[in-house]
């Protein structure tokens, strides 16, 4: 009679539980009103008619305002091809710098990298705010700010592309004598193309949004006729606004989609 051995239970099945538990303890934690950041829920009981109020004005929109939102919304898209396409040509170079296989000396990579750090760490509205003072209101100061917020995440997400690929043809490019250079332009770029493509894509979709907002700060777009509908409690201005965005943004979403499943 054959006799089945059971095997032993596989060991650290408690760390899942141990780690949501700790989840759900720091975020108690943060919401407590002494340490945390105190947050009420209560809040939305006592004001839930002035927020039924608004809902139902953002629900009905006033399409006769339509005409004065064509001109903001194509200064945003304007804003948004312009800072996606500067951007994107300054970024794929900058990426073979930052990235080790393209670039094997570590002190130029370091320093790009620093450099870059020191841009990602700048919110996109603060360096829209800094170049209104420096230029004046307008779309300007709106597309610098795009570019440095494109440039700091394209480079990150392209490098790190370069990072993980196969380096062995890079090294046979070496072994035959070509430069880094030649290296880079024969070997690296059509293999990274892909993820640029679809990186810059991805970009210029968050500039469409991105581009609403700096407007706020008087960096151009719609974001200006955001500002001013909002300060006059116009909700159902701003309604159609928001629907235009939405149509924006779906419509770039589902053709950046359809240029992705051609790159694979």
């Amino acid at each position: 009679m054959t006799v089945l051995t059971v095997p032993p239970r596989p060991k650290g099945r408690w760390m899942p539980w141990t780690a949501a538990g700790v989840v759900v303890a720091v975020t108690v934690f943060m919401c407590l009103p002494v340490v945390g950041v105190g947050l009420d829920v209560g809040a939305i009981a006592r004001n839930w008619q002035q927020g039924a109020l608004r809902v139902g004005e953002l629900l009905t929109p006033d399409w006769s305002f339509f005409p004065r939102t064509v001109g903001p919304i194509l200064e945003t898209l304007q804003m948004a091809v312009l800072g996606t396409a500067v951007g994107a040509a300054i970024s794929l170079p900058v990426s073979f710098w930052a990235a080790r296989p393209t670039n094997p000396f570590t002190p130029t990579r370091a320093l790009v990298r620093g450099i870059l750090n020191v841009i990602r760490a700048v919110p996109e509205l603060v360096y829209a705010a800094v170049l209104v003072a420096m230029v004046g209101v307008g779309a300007l100061p709106g597309i610098l700010a795009l570019v440095l917020f494109n440039v700091g995440i394209i480079v990150k997400l392209v490098s790190e592309s370069i990072d993980a690929t196969d380096a062995g043809p890079l090294e046979a490019g070496r072994a035959a004598g070509a430069t880094q250079t030649q290296i880079n332009r024969a070997i690296a770029l059509p293999d990274t193309w892909p993820a640029f493509v679809s990186q810059t894509l991805y970009v210029f979709e968050l500039n469409v949004r991105a581009s609403t907002v700096l407007g706020l700060v008087g960096a151009g777009g719609i974001g200006l006729l955001i500002d001013a509908v909002r300060t006059f409690y116009r909700y159902d201005q701003l309604s159609l606004v928001i629907v235009e965005i939405l149509v924006i943004v779906v419509v770039l979403d589902t053709v950046s989609d359809a240029i992705r499943r051609r790159l694979v």
